[in-house]
This record gives structure tokens, sequence and C-alpha cells, in this order.
């Protein structure tokens, strides 16, 4: 997501706010349309997801989702009531939390509603924490997912290693041991860790073509995969090196581990800050 994009999807969120005795909080109906749901029904059903998390969580319900009556202009200077919810911060961002995060609304409010200081530098910061971790999360089922389509073609989990390693030295020009000493990566731990995202989605492309020509062409046995894996990852090198962007050039990134695990601490601070306001 672009710098603008952002800033103009915190403007808007920001406008949206109001405080009621020293709360913050959304109007639902507001919420629905900045979450890119065009009809209420819908979102409806989102909202209802939340507020089982919210009571799973050990939560009130009540507090975080207060029922009111909303009145909207009509044609002909008429007016109309209409039901709504008050939704604390928690309560937007389990909302988030519920919606699909491919839409780029969704993703934004998941961080938006995480940071407790309202500031568009933190937001964006965390957003592109966020989206590498979910990118590392992406290229771990793509490699699951490819190792299943290798195991019944005849290739075991330590020849998936074989391929796996052979494909990192076609994209990065360096074998795995000599990537990890340029990453600084610990001998236990996975490369893909310490990758910028970039890398890590040019890592999960090729997996991804590999796993769609081995089924397409009905490749079989270690030899034809492995050349499969290395051809692709060949090409998404050629696309990324046509572009100025040199893989094994690009700095390490911090462990992806410790972003997982400092996402979740923003979402139990968030929680803990909640009571606190009560």
């Amino acid at each position: 997501m672009k710098t603008e994009e952002i800033k103009e999807l915190f403007a808007q969120f920001e406008m949206a706010a109001a405080e009621l005795e020293g709360i913050e909080c959304w109007s639902a109906r507001e919420l629905q349309h900045l979450l890119g749901y065009s009809k209420w029904e819908n979102f409806e059903k989102v909202v209802q997801k939340a507020k089982d998390a919210c009571k799973n969580a050990g939560e009130e319900v009540a507090y975080h989702f207060p029922d009111i009556r909303k009145t909207i202009a009509m044609p002909k200077s008429a007016e109309k009531e209409i039901d709504d919810i008050l939704l604390t911060r928690y309560a937007c961002y389990l909302i988030a939390q519920n919606g699909d995060s491919r839409k780029q609304e969704i993703a934004f409010a998941q961080n938006y509603f995480a940071v407790q200081t309202r500031r568009a530098e933190l937001v964006e910061q965390r957003l592109l924490e966020y989206e590498r971790v979910k990118a590392r999360e992406k290229l771990s089922q793509t490699e699951k997912h490819l190792s299943g389509i290798l195991y019944e073609r005849g290739v075991d989990s330590q020849g998936f290693a074989v391929i796996r390693s052979k494909g990192d030295q076609a994209l990065f020009r360096l074998n795995t041991q000599m990537l990890k000493r340029k990453m600084g990566t610990p001998d236990n731990r996975p490369v893909a860790d310490f990758l910028p995202t970039i890398s890590i989605k040019a890592k999960d492309l090729a997996a991804e073509m590999t796993g769609l020509n081995v089924q397409s062409k009905d490749l079989k046995g270690q030899n034809k995969i492995e050349q499969e894996h290395i051809d692709n990852n060949l090409a998404v090198r050629d696309m990324l090196t046509k572009r100025g962007i040199v893989p094994e050039n690009l700095l390490p990134a911090e462990d992806v581990k410790k972003l997982q695990r400092k996402l979740d601490s923003d979402e139990k601070k968030m929680l803990k800050d909640t009571k606190k306001k009560r």
C-alpha cells in the first residue's frame, strides 16, 4: 500500500472517530463503508463474528458493542431511524480481524485500530511489518503445499530440502549457507525469516510456479522437478533484476518471529488499556 493511500485512509478513519464519556468510538454504519462493505446485512455478519471473539476473550460485549438508534436524512427532508452500534477501538479491531484481509481497507484497519498512538507514520510502519509477517506465513503455506505435491511424485522431505536450496541459489546467486551468513541467519533458522518482504514474495512466486507447472506438465522424479524449480527462480530473478532489484544485495530484515511477537504484544496492550479506561 502506497504512502498516499495510507494517509488518505488514515484521514478518513480519524474523521469518523468520536468521543463519548471519554471513550473513543466509531459508528458501525460509518465503519461499514470505511471497510468497503456496501450492504449492512453483510457487515452485520462480520460484526457478529467480532462479538463472538470478544466474548471468547472474556470481554463484555455490551461495553464494546452497545446498540443505538441513528437518525438519517431521507428524500424530501424526511428522516428515518435505523439501527446502529457504537464500537470501541477494540471492537473495531476485532471487526477488522474478522474481515477479508485481502481488502486494503481491512488490512489498514487491522493495524490502525491496533496502534494506540494515532500517528500516520506509526500505522504505516506497522502495516509494513504486518505485510512482511503475512508474506512469510503465505510462503510457509505455499512450501507446505508444494512439499505435498512433490511427495506424491516421489520426492521425500530430504529431496524437497535440496530442491528448495537449489531454487534459493538460482534466485540469490548464493548457496544456502552463504545466504544465511549474508543475512545474519542462525544455523537453526530458515533464511526466509530474515529476508525483506520482496524477497519472501519472490520465493513464494517461484514456489507457486513450480507447484503449478509440476502438475500441469506432470513432472515426476527429483531431477526434473529440481530443474523446474531452478528455472522458475531464475525467471523471477530475471524479472527483478530487469527492474533494478538484485535480491542478494537487499539488506536483511528484522527477525520475522520478533515482529510477530511485537504485533501480538500490541494487541495485548490494547486490550489492557481498554480495561484501564473502564
